[in-house]
């Protein structure tokens, strides 16, 4: 019996090595794919083709607090900032040429100066944000930079330029009008304005510019990857792999289901069940050759990972081989599973392409599923990709020990035996 088990899986390994075309196939589909999406999100912060945002930047105000924001908007790392007419600034964002516009309209510098120090009591200024809605995202960061550097014009002029000795003497004259105040605190604001139109009036005197940069952020960020080796960025290059590693595994075991229903169909199972085999010893050696070309796949681009692109298993080496060893065997069932309920061919490969899909989609093959909504983050939790691709990530970029992949082991390897259960039951020997 076991000489026939071992022939079985010898048989069904020669013949994949023997089709060249699709074993290069087999191989280098996934690396490509997974070299191109590597590169998309590899989060590398060596890489100098860093994408900037475009943006359109419509001034309508000419003032200089205006053209100040305009000129930190230019000189932003972030962004790539064209100036255009209010047209042209809509149309670009309409026909998707630009992922947001801004617009300055008329008398924005005077309505920011007057409330800076104006309060809720003075009009504040208002700026346009015209944004593709598919481009939310960076909306939001342009948003976010827009505060900053609206932040550091406004209060320059404030504290420089005459917009600014012109607001302080509207607001302090503003505040011989509020009768709504107490005493005590129209003074202490009264001697704040006054402090600062004496600093202005320095400032402009001197001609050194004073405080002339404005009002900062008054913190820098030091950002620190929590990858597995400290000061090492994290290399996109290994979750994209893992991610197209389980998308063509699982293929794989489509080709494996079908090919069981072709054969189911030509009469060659009803053949085999004559021999003095079990049911369990001819599904089971299809199996272990199915999960055995699927080792070889996932180390084959892991490997290739590895030498062209810094990829390594910094985590348990166990974890990873028992992650590996585990998908292929659930991936192997899974395959015994489409024969066991298909009844065509044809009808089952469509219906086993959607299934595969929505397994990879949920599992975080093509994007990882901190960015899928909350409640879907949770119901992933069941899907068996998802502890394929975060244990392959687990021993990789993360470093993390075996103790990361114990229960993504057994959950896959549950799985597997699941799958296979049911398949055997179901396994049909002659076709309908």
């Amino acid at each position: 019996m076991t000489r026939a088990f071992i022939a079985l899986v010898s048989k069904d390994l020669k013949l994949f090595f023997t089709d060249r075309r699709a074993v290069v196939l087999s191989l280098v589909a996934p690396i490509a794919i997974g070299s191109f999406f590597g590169y998309i999100f590899n989060g590398d912060g060596d890489r100098t083709e860093i994408g900037r945002v475009q943006v359109l930047v419509v001034d309508e105000d000419r003032s200089p607090i205006s053209q100040d924001l305009v000129a930190q908007l230019k000189a932003d790392a972030a962004l790539e900032v064209t100036l255009a007419t209010p047209v042209e600034a809509r149309e670009a964002v309409r026909r998707a040429q630009a992922a947001v516009a801004v617009e300055l309209p008329p008398r924005f510098g005077a309505d920011a100066a007057g409330a800076f120090f104006g309060g809720r009591a003075r009009k504040k200024a208002e700026v346009r944000l015209l944004y593709d809605p598919s481009r939310a995202t960076e909306a939001s960061m342009v948003q976010g930079i827009l505060v900053g550097h609206v932040m550091q014009s406004v209060s320059k002029e404030m504290f420089t330029g005459p917009t600014g000795r012109a607001a302080i003497g509207d607001a302090l004259t503003q505040l011989e009008r509020d009768t709504t105040m107490r005493p005590d605190e129209r003074g202490a604001l009264q001697d704040l304005l006054r402090g600062a139109g004496r600093w202005n009036d320095t400032s402009r005197a001197a001609g050194s510019g004073g405080a002339g940069g404005g009002l900062t952020i008054p913190f820098d960020v030091k950002k620190e990857a929590m990858t597995s080796r400290r000061g090492v960025p994290y290399n996109g290059y290994a979750h994209s792999f893992a991610g197209m590693g389980v998308q063509f595994v699982l293929f794989m075991a489509i080709e494996m289901g079908l090919g069981l229903l072709l054969q189911q169909r030509d009469g060659l199972w009803r053949r085999l069940r004559a021999a003095p085999l079990s049911r369990g010893v001819l599904l089971g050696a299809r199996s272990v050759s199915t999960a055995l070309q699927s080792l070889f796949i996932l180390f084959f681009m892991f490997l290739f990972a590895r030498v062209v692109f810094g990829v390594r298993v910094d985590g348990s080496l166990a974890g990873f081989i028992g992650i590996a060893v585990a998908f292929s065997l659930m991936t192997a069932s899974f395959g015994l599973l489409i024969a066991g309920l298909g009844r065509t061919p044809e009808g089952t490969r469509a219906l086993s392409i959607v299934a595969t899909l929505v397994l990879v989609m949920l599992g975080g093959a093509w994007v990882p599923t901190f960015v899928f909504p909350q409640w879907l983050q949770k119901l992933t939790v069941v899907v068996p990709t998802r502890w394929a691709v975060d244990g392959l990530d687990a021993t990789t970029w993360r470093g993390l020990g075996f103790s990361s992949v114990a229960w993504p082991i057994v959950f896959l390897l549950g799985t597997a035996m699941i799958c296979g259960s049911l398949a055997v039951a179901r396994f049909r020997w002659d076709a309908d």
